[in-house]
């Protein structure tokens, strides 16, 4: 009876694999609706050629190309101050007139001076030709052996004196030449210009930092003066990226103030190194500006084209 049992048995397990095996190795037929294969839906599209860009973003901020600070050189009142913030200033133009009432003394002083020396000169040329007319005669005297030996002498010995005189008073009257330049210059630094070499167009007051009134001493800022066309963007490179930005770059700037509005630029300065406190590097772009619509101290995004 176990016999039978195992028999049967090992018939049932035998079915079973062979049923396994069976689905297993039979075709995967697709589950359509017709009982065929199943069909996917392609798109398909003609070969086409297109440009492939490696760019990368940076953020930094607007700067102008040129600015500095018109200062006065000497110490003085404000007593006028001609421009306000935003005005714009050409080279020569005059910004500010401080008082000049002591500097025009100091300048009638040293040309009264220069009078007193020039007289003086004129006393002392006079005085040495009297002294070599004496000398002269003397000389003659002596040739004719009426006078003596040390009359001509002394006559020889005053005539020296008068000459060194002379020397002297000419150079005094260049001293005081000297000095009422000098006046007259520190007269002319009241009144106070902007000039600059290059003749691109004007450039335009941004700050002020003083009022009319004012007592001001040497170099004390009055106004800054700003270049506006171009304008450069300084961004800051990490070191994985400084290998790939060169000097003739083409980049592209975009502002929060305009939008998705591109302004067309070129890296004009890259620093030699990294700093090591940031691991980063210094890269100027420049940026033509006519409308002067990007202003220094906006916050701008500059895309890098590293290859195409």
């Amino acid at each position: 009876m176990k016999y039978l049992i195992y028999v049967a048995l090992a018939v049932l397990l035998g079915f079973v694999g062979w049923r396994v095996y069976q689905k297993m190795t039979e075709p995967q037929a697709a589950s359509g609706p017709r009982g065929g294969v199943r069909v996917v839906a392609v798109a398909v599209e003609p070969v086409r050629h297109k440009t492939i860009l490696d760019e990368v973003e940076f953020t930094g901020s607007i700067e102008p190309v040129l600015k500095f600070t018109v200062a006065p050189k000497v110490a003085g009142r404000l007593e006028q101050l001609l421009v306000n913030i935003g005005d714009a200033v050409n080279p020569g133009d005059l910004i500010a007139v401080l008082d000049s009432q002591e500097y025009s003394l100091q300048v009638e002083e040293a040309r009264a001076e220069l009078e007193v020396t020039r007289a003086n000169l004129a006393e002392a040329a006079s005085n040495q030709e009297v002294a070599l007319r004496e000398v002269n005669r003397l000389r003659e005297l002596r040739r004719q052996k009426v006078t003596s030996e040390s009359d001509l002498d002394a006559a020889e010995a005053q005539y020296r004196a008068a000459e060194a005189k002379h020397e002297v008073a000419k150079a005094q009257v260049t001293q005081r030449e000297a000095a009422l330049r000098a006046a007259e210059v520190r007269l002319s630094y009241t009144r106070i210009h902007v000039n600059w070499e290059s003749q691109n167009g004007p450039r335009y007051v941004a700050e002020r930092y003083v009022d009319e009134g004012a007592l001001l001493s040497p170099n004390n800022a009055i106004v800054s003066v700003v270049d506006l066309n171009p304008v450069l963007a300084v961004i800051y490179v990490i070191e994985r990226d400084f290998p790939d930005v060169h000097v003739g770059q083409a980049a592209t700037l975009t502002t929060d103030a305009y939008g998705d509005r591109r302004f067309e630029g070129r890296i004009v300065r890259r620093a030699p190194v990294v700093r090591e406190e940031s691991r980063q590097a210094r890269v100027e772009i420049e940026a033509p500006n006519p409308e002067g619509l990007l202003a220094p101290g906006m916050f701008a995004r500059v895309r890098i084209r590293f290859a195409e």
